[in-house]
């Protein structure tokens, strides 16, 4: 089986499908490594120097290229994957293919983005925590209606990474 993370940036997909691969021994991918294996380019120069469209259709192909080349994978997406054309789709209809949605609350998400924004191409221009706090809310409400057709949802607040794989684990096992 492969289990794919999704959620908003710093929902804390990449760290936890690191521990959930580890646990489970299956292997581990992070989509925008992928990426900037396959473009030679950080997420962020692509980001500045194509722009976001470009970003998003190179994410599909890879994100298409690792679900039918792969099994017994944890995947961890970059927050928009899900939103971008059929991607949703695409991760539902994938044989053997379980989609987790980590959700965490706006104030855990302006808490955790706030030390790491120089990192995050969306973001790295907002200054204060109640613009960010603003951004994030909109953006959520954008996103929701695709994060939450993933096939288990797992709220990440409060919780330790181990606790977050534990509760994956009992769910889908």
């Amino acid at each position: 089986m492969n289990i794919v993370l999704l959620g908003y940036m710093a929902s804390g997909k990449t760290s936890v499908a690191k521990v959930l691969a580890k646990k489970l021994g299956y292997s581990f991918l992070d989509l925008d490594d992928i990426i900037e294996e396959n473009e030679k380019k950080s997420v962020q120069d692509i980001f500045k120097f194509k722009g976001e469209i470009y970003f998003r259709k190179r994410e599909s192909f890879c994100l298409n290229m690792v679900l039918n080349n792969n099994s017994k994978l944890v995947l961890s997406l970059g927050g928009g994957t899900p939103c971008y054309g059929n991607n949703m789709t695409l991760l539902l209809d994938a044989p053997n293919t379980k989609t987790i949605f980590l959700k965490a609350t706006i104030p855990t998400l302006v808490e955790r983005l706030m030390n790491e924004k120089n990192k995050r191409p969306l973001i790295s221009h907002i200054d204060s925590d109640e613009v960010l706090k603003e951004f994030i809310g909109k953006h959520l409400f954008e996103r929701s209606q695709y994060y939450n057709r993933a096939n288990l949802s797992i709220s990440t607040d409060n919780k330790t990474e181990q606790e977050i794989v534990e509760a994956i684990i009992l769910n889908l096992f």
